[in-house]
């Protein structure tokens, strides 16, 4: 059901011409809560959506309120033993390093209705699926989804059920046939990556910190896919300490070309921002400039390529008050086709919201950290130029090594030349 429209834009938001695009929430997706210690708090996903509100992003906005995903389409994805013992979850006793199914570490704690609340997240996922599919949209956004490290059989990395897969499983049986996945939390998306690893109908791309230094250490530029899936999983992993000039940089040299030879139908995007310089839990540097301009990028290719079709849910991210609500409000207004300016001031009500829920928390005060997302194109094997700045011409050297490798891991099996800079 969708709640009723709320009026017209207000400054300074600046409506687009595209096609109308749907966004998907719920105040059920609060439910997803584990322990009071743990770093994925629901406040997030509320601190955003007040935000965005008290911009004026959602002003004429359909918002569309999702169901939660039934068992058949949980099992798209995972085991019957898993689903059962999610259902009939309880807090173990003591804190075990290996508990069954993965439920019960410290990461996946078992919380209270702990089925219902992830079965919600990956019904949201699907309803913006099934808005793009039977036509009634072409972009849609869910901020709750993203939960792309639980496996087949088990929790991981915070994510239950993989609401990402369950999508793409779905989408292929309705009308799809060639779907790109574009992931850039600061995590490998390894979940999803697994569930279609054999599958060349999906195009997995995952840029995240390079694996020897953070969880959950897979996705080297030599997982590639099996079979007739083989070129069609590409990693592209970064340093720590990696700024925006050179992420986009590495971005802009493998993902466009992917995505461009293998022409999907729709493009499906993990936004997780835990790739911002405040993130507690990981070391790479965007700002959140940075990040929007990731998700512009990305919405340009589903433009580009996929008729505009471009599916985008939440993720990762741990800064909640100055890092995901500024992110994802950036989300949503890249789907909508409405322009926020990074330079936009924080209302004064959101600010005086974050005072009474986190009394010590330094919020923000403008859409944007000012930080320069202008990069220098990737311009082949050798082409690194010197800025004369150490650091910078040093982190440049290794996003430029990075690129080359997973570029000839992956560029010639799409029938792209990983020499050539004009793919």
């Amino acid at each position: 059901m969708a709640t009723a429209p709320r009026g017209e834009p207000r400054a300074p938001i600046s409506p687009g011409t595209s096609r109308p695009a749907t966004v998907v929430w719920t105040e059920r997706f609060l439910d997803y809560r584990w322990t009071p210690e743990h770093p994925m708090q629901p406040a997030r996903l509320k601190f955003t959506m007040a935000l965005a509100e008290s911009l004026g992003l959602l002003d004429g906005v359909e918002v569309l309120e999702p169901a939660a995903a039934e068992r058949p389409d949980l099992l798209r994805v995972h085991t019957p033993d898993y689903l059962d013992a999610v259902e009939r979850a309880v807090p173990p006793v003591g804190s075990p390093a290996a508990p069954p199914f993965g439920l019960g570490s410290p990461d996946n704690p078992v919380f209270p209705r702990m089925h219902q609340a992830a079965s919600t997240i990956v019904g949201g996922t699907l309803a913006a699926a099934r808005e793009i599919a039977e036509g009634r949209t072409n972009r849609a956004v869910s901020i709750g989804g993203g939960m792309h490290h639980a496996m087949a059989d088990s929790a991981a990395g915070f994510c239950v059920y993989n609401d990402a897969a369950v999508a793409i499983s779905w989408l292929l049986d309705h009308g799809f046939d060639k779907i790109a996945y574009i992931d850039v939390d600061v995590h490998h998306g390894d979940g999803v990556q697994r569930a279609f690893y054999a599958d060349p109908r999906v195009l997995t791309i995952s840029l995240h910190q390079h694996p020897a230094t953070l969880w959950p250490n897979t996705g080297w530029p030599e997982e590639i896919g099996v079979g007739a899936a083989e070129g069609t999983s590409i990693n592209l992993p970064l340093l720590p300490g990696t700024r925006d000039a050179q992420w986009l940089r590495g971005f802009h040299a493998v993902v466009p070309g992917a995505v461009e030879a293998f022409r999907p139908q729709i493009v499906v995007s993990q936004c997780g921002v835990d790739s911002h310089r405040e993130d507690p839990l990981a070391d790479l540097e965007l700002t959140v400039d940075g990040q929007r301009a990731a998700f512009r990028a990305m919405r340009e290719l589903a433009d580009r390529y996929a008729e505009g079709r471009w599916l985008a849910v939440g993720g990762g991210g741990y800064g909640l008050v100055r890092v995901v609500p500024r992110a994802w409000t950036h989300l949503l207004a890249t789907a909508l086709d409405r322009t926020i300016d990074p330079a936009t001031a924080i209302p004064q009500d959101w600010i005086d919201l974050i005072g009474a829920a986190v009394p010590r928390a330094d919020p923000p005060r403008t859409m944007g950290d000012g930080g320069d997302v202008a990069y220098r194109p990737w311009d082949g094997p050798g082409g690194t130029g010197e800025t004369g700045d150490v650091r910078v011409d040093r982190a440049q050297r290794a996003v430029d090594m990075a690129v080359l490798a997973t570029r000839r891991a992956t560029f010639g099996l799409l029938g792209l030349d990983p020499e050539d800079p004009r793919d």
